[in-house]
């Protein structure tokens, strides 16, 4: 089976291998040194003044985040569930919430947001998806921070880049606080998330807030090369290997010009067998095709052709599916996820089965690729 859904994404072997490997103590100088490389690596990934290691998912990092980073009033941009749940966070942290609401396909605007800041002087943060992941779509998170900034320098911008961290080249300069978890582009397995943040939000952090997601601890502690509590040891084993692998294999700008070229093949192989793209502003991540007939469509993918890839939540359940392009895929596996798509509306007596998909595939990534040379 092969596994296509935007998180968890597909463990490569090599870092199965190094996971699999003999447990270590946490506070012992043989996994200190294997933290220091993985947080020396890290620094390459987020280009951030400082990161933190969290043995959680990607919802503690929110948390944490939203704790530590706010004050008083976090503005929330909610596109879809995770946009949404920045603001339950703060509400249930005894925070003041102001929402910007938008449908699951469509991004915020640079103008709503200076709209409700300038009319909320009390909003201390600000928190957005990168790449919204309910529905595939990619907030504009550089400009609107720019934006922000302007109003407020001292507003802190936290960006969710769970689904965006290790998909494409990030602008922080505008950005305090930028999240990761490692079932994503990072290709582990669910449990590690990783912030990155400026001097501007170290500062803001202060002493901290809260106990175990309490960030000064960690910042303190991790600087040392170790946590302030129990350590994700095989996971953060797991990450080095990634990194690391990355880095030996054309470093970060060939994994996002992949990445880029995965994405722009796959829009262009589903488009041309008739489908629609869900989100006006489609992230690199993911593919999100809105369709009558989604969950058969994932049915078939899943029970005939070897292929799993995500549907839809809340209101969108059962009327899209998105397709994972995060990671180190090989072209030969992805152009078999368009092939059974187009085999699958062939199923459905929605179009005969002609290789459109493949071929439009490969031609786009093939001279793409070529061009990258």
């Amino acid at each position: 089976m092969l596994l296509f859904t935007p998180g968890p994404t597909p463990v490569p072997e090599f870092a199965r291998v190094a996971m699999a490997g003999e447990t270590l103590h946490h506070r012992t100088p043989e996994f200190e040194a294997i933290f220091a490389d993985a947080r020396k690596l890290l620094f390459k990934l987020f280009n951030t003044d400082e990161v933190i290691m969290l043995a959680s998912s990607g919802t503690g990092a929110m948390e944490a985040a939203v704790v530590n980073l706010c004050s008083d009033t976090l503005l929330s941009i909610n596109s879809g569930k995770f946009g949404e749940r920045f603001g339950k966070i703060a509400v249930a942290s005894g925070l003041k919430n102001i929402e910007i609401k938008n449908e699951w396909h469509t991004p915020a605007s640079v103008a709503e947001v200076v709209e409700a800041l300038k009319a909320n002087p009390q909003i201390d943060a600000l928190a957005i998806q990168i790449s919204e992941s309910a529905g595939g779509l990619r907030h504009n998170v550089e400009e609107i921070a720019a934006a922000a900034k302007a109003i407020n320098p001292n507003i802190m911008v936290i960006a969710d880049g769970i689904t965006a961290v290790g998909v494409e080249r990030i602008d922080v300069t505008n950005i305090d606080c930028l999240i990761a978890g490692s079932q994503k582009a990072l290709m582990l397995p669910p449990g590690l998330a990783i912030l990155g943040l400026s001097n501007a939000a170290v500062e803001k952090i202060g002493s901290g807030k809260g106990y175990y997601l309490n960030l000064a601890s960690e910042i303190k502690k991790q600087s040392q090369n170790t946590t302030a509590y129990t350590a994700a040891t095989t996971l953060i084993i797991g990450l080095r290997s990634v990194l690391q692998h990355i880095e030996d294999n054309g470093g970060l700008e060939k994994l996002y010009a992949d990445t880029e070229k995965r994405a722009t093949a796959v829009l262009a192989a589903l488009k041309a067998v008739g489908l629609h793209v869900y989100p006006t502003s489609p992230a690199r991540s993911m593919t999100t095709i809105d369709d009558e007939n989604a969950s058969e469509i994932r049915n078939l993918l899943k029970n005939e052709f070897g292929v799993n890839v995500a549907g839809g939540q809340d209101h969108l359940k059962g009327k899209i599916f998105r397709i994972n392009q995060m990671g180190l895929i090989e072209p030969y596996e992805i152009v078999w996820v368009v092939n059974a798509v187009e085999l699958a509306l062939q199923k459905l007596g929605r179009r005969d089965f002609d290789g459109t998909a493949s071929r439009v595939f490969n031609e786009t990534y093939f001279s793409l690729k070529q061009t990258n040379k």
